[in-house]
């Protein structure tokens, strides 16, 4: 972003030139930075809760911090300090975000989680079986011929992708979009295939099948770069396109026309989105997606390949291994990892020796956005104290003991990567923040500092508050890469070193073979998986229970990044309560109709909302989208349960079912 600032406050914000990923604009999300930087319910100083009354009251700062030192020392006493769970999510990235687990280092130890919730069982099956995540330059999807959206909705997730994908189209390519919504992506697309949620991976082994019997594969790519193909060859016989379309609800004829655009059209982009990957049949169904475009020879060329994560800047952090939670060199047998984040209210209430006591939360939202609600809730209000760090009263900081205030993204420099692109960036401070708000490393350092230890000891773990002491902090952890620097990052946006524009360009594939892995046997030691990719219906409970039969999906909407930004006045106008959709077909057996008002419920809990008609959606499907507070009329996540993938320790909140009454 470029920001402009007059007298000390944010008053434009456009987009950065420089960039070539987003350089058509600014979402309406990055417009309404602008009122959520000055907004009139931004947390501006700690706040207690008054348990007489249950409201919250400020205090000052040396009065937090006693309330902490004073649960910390009294609990490490009791319990050890790993009664305390550190629970952190993805709301602010950067390197001086991952200085947290450093003062809980100091502290003795801690208990802390492990999984995502976003993506991890697409992004440990593609480590599987490329052997990275990494994909081609966000831009160098224009050159495809063929695109695949499955289960992806860039015009309202990924806006930015929007461009190239019409220079695509404007040059003949062809658009085929895989959801069981016909969401505003599907407008420009040549072929709309809408499964019944869950049966991806039938559809993606047929696929490879009837490519094989048609004898529509690259044999020199197959022979020279992909393992296991044999194997896997024979697997997919049994998957016939015939009874791909049986279980997946999908007409045949669309399939073979899928068939025959695979075979005929190069070069093939698939781009995957998250959806499909929060099943527990979700690794092995994007490795079977992965597996058409190995068998294809669509990868490591201009215009093909596989999009679902672009981790070429994460040059910082670890996340391309889902188990390695921090780096080997940080590995501390104080710090306990033990709190699954799919399972994490079960997880808290189930943990002995010692027992979980309080929770630390910052950047994230889990009484909202985990799944099965209710046990996140009763967790929480099991523990001693709870702390939340957040810039608005969201529904987990109400079920706080102690509320700090955030910092938003333009009051302290920063170096960031992305998901999507492989720049590296700078974030910087351009706006002081209000009086009484602390950025988290320096809540860090004054608790550190409190605690006994002396400037000099925190020097390379935790940086003082002031922005000399930040700026060397941050060139400290950049030494590593002399092609980045701070004063070359002020000038723009740097790739990340070794990165490329064609992903996978050289043919050389970071898995055991060096090469493409159809047959993985770390799949199968690692996660108990299948060597190969493979297929089985999704493990819903209330699948076949005639009081559940529709199936709930939760997808992300373009207002708002999960539970964020719909407290905005500038956002809500757009999107102001929660609703259900609904098929006409499914709404008319329950005596439903457009505007009324409905009980959605299944055995764990219930939501109240307005009925919305959509003819674009497939039969037996409702849709709600996710990221609603509690307050302003309920989280999808009462009705979702605590499973996790089949592997990288995913939330599979897909698997949920659900009926429709009228209310009343």
């Amino acid at each position: 972003m470029q920001v402009l600032v007059e007298n000390g406050k944010l008053r434009m914000i456009e987009a950065l030139p420089g960039n070539q990923a987003i350089s058509e604009g600014i979402c309406l999300k990055g417009l309404s930075y602008l009122e959520r930087v000055y907004a009139k319910d931004r947390i501006l100083n700690p706040l207690r809760r008054n348990y007489r009354s249950g409201n919250f009251e400020s205090l000052s700062w040396d009065n937090a911090y006693q309330l902490i030192l004073e649960n910390l020392l009294r609990l490490k006493k009791k319990y050890g300090p790993q009664s305390i769970l550190y629970y952190f999510a993805s709301g602010t990235k950067g390197i001086l975000n991952r200085v947290g687990i450093q003062f809980w280092r100091l502290f003795g130890g801690c208990t802390t989680i492990y999984g995502d919730l976003c993506w991890p069982a697409g992004l440990e099956a593609t480590r599987l079986t490329l052997g990275e995540n990494s994909h081609n330059a966000p831009w160098d999807i224009a050159r495809s011929r063929l695109i695949i959206l499955w289960g992806k909705n860039p015009a309202e997730t990924n806006i930015h992708q929007i461009p190239f994908i019409e220079q695509a189209l404007n040059s003949g390519a062809r658009l085929v979009v895989i959801d069981p919504r016909r969401t505003q992506s599907a407008e420009q697309a040549d072929l709309l295939i809408q499964p019944r949620p869950g049966t991806d991976g039938i559809i993606a082994l047929a696929l490879g099948n009837a490519l094989i019997g048609d004898t529509a594969i690259d044999q020199t790519f197959v022979q020279e770069h992909v393992y296991g193909y044999e194997a896997y060859a024979e697997r997919v016989k049994t998957f016939t396109l015939e009874r791909a379309a049986g279980q997946s609800g999908v007409p045949l004829e669309s399939l073979q026309i899928l068939v025959r655009y695979l075979a005929d059209i190069k070069p093939v982009t698939i781009n995957a989105g998250y959806g499909m990957q929060r099943y527990r049949n979700s690794g092995q169904t994007m490795r079977a997606m992965i597996a058409l475009l190995a068998i294809t020879g669509n990868i490591g060329k201009p215009g093909a390949g596989w999009i679902f994560a672009n981790l070429q800047s994460h040059i910082f952090d670890a996340i391309k291994d889902p188990l390695a939670l921090y780096p080997p060199e940080e590995q501390d047998d104080n710090i306990r990892v033990s709190v699954s984040t799919a399972l994490i209210g079960h997880d808290i209430l189930k943990t002995k020796d010692p027992p979980i006591r309080m929770i630390w939360i910052e950047r994230g939202n889990p009484v909202t956005q985990n799944p099965d609600t209710h046990s996140v809730i009763n967790a929480f209000r099991s523990l001693d104290f709870r702390v939340t760090i957040d810039q608005f009263m969201t529904d987990t900081a109400r079920e706080s003991d102690l509320v700090l205030p955030a910092k938003t993204m333009f009051e302290q420099t920063d170096v960031i990567n992305a998901y999507w692109h492989s720049y590296i960036q700078i974030k910087q401070k351009i706006i002081d923040p209000p009086v009484a708000v602390k950025p988290e490393s320096e809540i860090y350092y004054d608790l550190a500092r409190l605690l006994g230890y002396s400037a000099t000891e925190l020097e390379d773990l935790i940086p003082g508050p002031s922005d000399a002491e930040i700026e060397r902090y941050l060139v400290k952890h950049l030494e590593n890469y002399p092609e980045i620097t701070l004063e070359r990052l002020r000038e723009g946006p740097v790739p990340a070193p070794g990165s490329c524009e064609i992903a996978f360009e050289n043919l050389v594939f970071q898995t055991p073979s060096g090469k493409i892995e159809l047959l993985s046997y770390e799949a199968s030691n690692r996660w108990q998986v299948d060597v190969l990719p493979d297929y089985s219906l999704p493990e819903v409970p209330s699948v076949g229970d005639n009081r559940f039969p529709l199936y709930l999906m939760t997808p992300n909407t373009k207002n708002r990044i999960h539970s964020q930004f719909n407290n905005l006045q500038l956002i809500r106008q757009f999107s102001e309560k929660p609703f259900v959709a609904m098929h006409p077909e499914d709404a008319r057996k329950r005596d439903l109709h457009d505007g009324d008002h409905a009980r959605v419920f299944n055995e764990r809990g219930e939501l109240h909302l307005p009925v919305e008609l959509d003819f674009g959606l497939r039969p037996g499907c409702v849709v709600i989208t996710n990221g609603w507070w509690i307050s302003q009329g309920g989280t999808v996540n009462f009705l979702s349960q605590a499973l996790e993938t089949d592997m990288g320790h995913g939330a599979a909140f897909h698997e949920t079912m659900v009926e429709v009454e009228p209310e009343g």
